[in-house]
């Protein structure tokens, strides 16, 4: 009897406290999940044994010896699926892993048929199967196959894991192997031999050492946070203690009463139960009020680590400046982790000095850091706890307990490489050891920092580089200027001889323009149709060389702001006529055909009569220029009623497209104009704008190249009404007709 309880009862309580304790520790993580899962499957395993082992009637000891074997099934299985999971998660194949799992779950469900127990005997060492079926030993092996497959499972991940889960894996290795062992030597060959031995029952004890062993992993190798654990436990503990003291005072107090007055047991009955039900409800509250009084009493380091790394997240992206980004996560650090000091140890880009940076004056120096760099460079871990190192890193351990140093955690994403420098925390104000929270938190601060201060340090350097750029750019707009002075100097002088040079051409030009006429118009006798046509060339060119001349002065005018437009009553119609008839002879020369139907009765405007006329003139002598032989050219002018347009319309060369954009510049021409007629300037277009705008118009223009162009403008009637008490001024000197410049 002895053996059974010494063997049973601390096994019982032990794994299900370790597995309490798991649960609590992090019931959202799977491995805990599972591995709590199992822990309570082997209590309740071991509890039908003990029962099995401790009864008398065969009735309950059969029924127990069942219940043993369907969870004893559900053991292996949950063990299966932990080693999935543990120390890290394995690719999983859901539908594969529901297939594995028929063969156990068929013999759980079995577990309640004579399949595999008919009958039990009670032995002096316990009870045993007297007659069992043909599935017997088979669960037993299948159970067994479980326990090796995840075992199998887990070595298989031996190569693939760090140092800290390979000792996990080893932990976990030999405990189970221990268990196993004793338990099928106990539980399958003492019991095949039939022997007669109250230490066949020891096997459930192998249990708890596998439990303690697990536990000694999970304290040795940080798996889990015991001292958070056991806190929360006791939470639950005292929560639960008292609920049931005050339940079980109220109903044995109120059972005296109720046996008194006569209650049935029935009414009783239903009472303990609504009693029962009512302090279950409490519980919450008060186990709220028991975590509140034991995390102030035993836990004052508490903190949520999802809230820590949220608002670390705000500060890395609250600014660019690094030495400020520092600064402030050096603050939220602080706040949740509660070290007497920290500082940062940055390795500066651009000579690899390190320099410190903290909020206030760090007790590590400069020399003490390089030399922390030293050891921590040949070392492959990120962070290094104070405490918690080896002996074989005893020179880091007292170079940090010498500058107080309780952490330091490498600043980087790749433990590999040095990275950017190093976070430098004191020890906590509380004297409490930094524990898996705090090292789980700062390893992922160190990632996010590592990226934010990467950007930091390039923001440093394109700083450093903006300043000489600066320095540059302002030496080169010096230089800039000076030679933009030259220019502004050297072109207005070119205005300054533009405009003299006009003039001075102007006068003589004129003169001869008008000899030219009187001698064609027989002021000086008759002409031969030789002489006339000689003399009336003669007269055309004079006439586009008055036009070019007066595109210069008009330019050099826009440019000093002497550009006026000298707004006269004119008809339009008449200004076109006039121009017309100068070309028509040039066009038919060019074998042209040139049409305009001059429209009756139309308005006369308050136009700029010169200005107008030379852009009339310079769209239709375009037009004759870069229109082939036998081509067409159409003149038209329509009063439209709110408007007037004129176009000049032909199909001739066209624009091309890619240049179109560009007509209207100062001294620009297309490529094919320039080949047709090599002699242009460029101005006629870029005037005829500045005209036509000026005056309130706006351009008409459409081309396909090879197919002709359409060019002209339209006013609005209304702005170029003359008024009713309009007064004609004197006419300007100048010539008001002959053949345009051109493009």
């Amino acid at each position: 009897m002895e053996i059974k309880l010494i063997s049973y009862i601390p096994a019982i309580f032990g794994v299900a406290i370790i597995g309490l304790f798991i649960l609590l520790n992090n019931y959202k993580d799977t491995r805990n999940r599972l591995f709590a899962s199992f822990n309570f499957l082997i209590a309740i395993w071991l509890s039908c044994l003990l029962v099995a082992d401790m009864a008398i009637s065969k009735s309950i000891v059969l029924y127990a010896l069942r219940f043993a074997l369907f969870f004893g099934a559900l053991v292996f299985v949950s063990f299966y699926y932990f080693s999935l999971f543990f120390p890290y998660k394995r690719q999983i194949s859901f539908t594969k892993q529901a297939v594995v799992s028929v063969p156990i779950i068929v013999i759980a469900l079995l577990s309640f048929t004579p399949l595999l127990i008919e009958t039990v005997t009670i032995q002096n060492f316990g009870a045993q199967p007297d007659r069992v079926g043909l599935l017997y030993t088979i669960s037993d092996i299948i159970g067994v196959l479980y326990l090796v497959a995840g075992l199998s499972i887990m070595i298989s991940k031996y190569k693939k894991s760090n140092k800290e889960q390979k000792a996990q894996i080893r932990f976990v290795s030999y405990a189970l192997s221990i268990a196993l062992i004793v338990n099928v030597f106990t539980g399958i060959v003492l019991t095949f031999l039939k022997v007669d031995s109250q230490y066949v029952s020891l096997g459930g004890f192998s249990l708890l050492i596998f439990s303690m062993i697990v536990g000694y992993s999970m304290l040795k190798h940080k798996l889990f946070d015991i001292r958070l654990v056991v806190i929360r436990s006791l939470g639950y503990v005292l929560s639960l203690s008292l609920i049931l003291t005050i339940t079980a005072l109220v109903i044995f107090g109120l059972s005296n009463k109720l046996v008194e007055i006569g209650v049935s047991q029935n009414i009783r009955l239903w009472l303990y139960v609504l009693i029962t039900l009512i302090f279950s409800l409490s519980f919450q509250p008060i186990k709220r009020a028991f975590d509140s009084l034991t995390r102030k009493l035993f836990y004052r380091d508490a903190y949520d680590t999802q809230v820590l790394l949220n608002e670390f997240n705000k500060v890395i992206v609250s600014t660019i400046d690094l030495e400020l980004l520092l600064e402030r996560a050096g603050v939220t650090i602080e706040k949740y982790l509660k070290p007497e000091s920290s500082a940062f140890a940055i390795r500066d880009s651009k000579d690899d000095v390190i320099r410190l940076i903290s909020a206030e004056e760090p007790e590590l120096s400069k020399e003490a850091i390089e030399q922390v760099r030293g050891y921590a460079h040949q070392n492959p871990d990120k962070l290094f706890v104070t405490d918690a190192l080896e002996e074989t890193q005893s020179d880091l351990k007292e170079l940090l307990q010498k500058a107080n140093v309780g952490m330091l955690a490498r600043i980087t994403t790749d433990p590999s490489v040095e990275g950017n420098g190093y976070i430098v925390m004191g020890y906590k104000k509380s004297g409490n050891m930094y524990n898996t929270q705090d090292t789980g938190a700062m390893e992922i601060v160190a990632n996010e920092l590592a990226i934010a201060m990467q950007n930091a340090l390039q923001f440093e350097e394109i700083q450093r580089f903006n300043v000489t750029l600066q320095d540059k750019v302002e030496d080169a707009t010096k230089q800039l200027r000076k030679t933009n002075d030259k220019l502004k100097q050297m072109d207005e002088t070119k205005d300054e001889f533009i405009s003299m040079a006009s003039h001075q051409l102007r006068t003589p030009l004129t003169s001869v323009k008008g000899y030219l006429s009187m001698v064609l118009e027989g002021d000086a006798g008759d002409l031969n149709e030789m002489q006339n046509k000689l003399l009336d060339q003669a007269f055309v060119s004079s006439q586009r060389m008055v036009y070019l001349i007066a595109d210069l002065l008009n330019v050099s005018r826009l440019r000093t702001g002497k550009f006026i437009i000298d707004s006269v009553s004119a008809n339009l119609a008449d200004i076109i006529k006039g121009e017309v008839e100068q070309l028509v002879e040039t066009a038919a020369s060019r074998g042209l055909t040139l049409k305009y139907d001059k429209p009756k009765n139309f308005p006369n405007l308050l136009i700029d009569e010169t200005k107008i006329r030379q852009v009339c003139m310079n769209f239709i002598d375009n037009a004759i220029y870069y229109t082939p032989k036998g081509g067409h050219i159409t003149i038209g002018l329509k009063d439209n009623g709110k408007t007037i347009e004129y176009t000049v319309v032909d199909d001739g060369l066209g624009v091309p497209k890619s240049e179109q954009h560009h007509l209207f510049n100062k001294f620009f021409r297309a490529g094919n104009a320039k080949k047709a007629r090599p002699d242009g300037t460029g101005l006629g277009l870029f005037m005829a704008k500045k005209v036509i705008v000026a005056q309130g118009g706006s351009l008409i223009f459409k081309s396909q190249e090879g197919k002709g162009s359409t060019f002209g403008f339209s006013f609005s009637k209304e702005k170029l009404k003359v008024p009713d008490n309009y007064e004609q001024p004197e006419p300007l000197n100048g010539i008001k007709s002959g053949p345009g410049a051109s493009k």
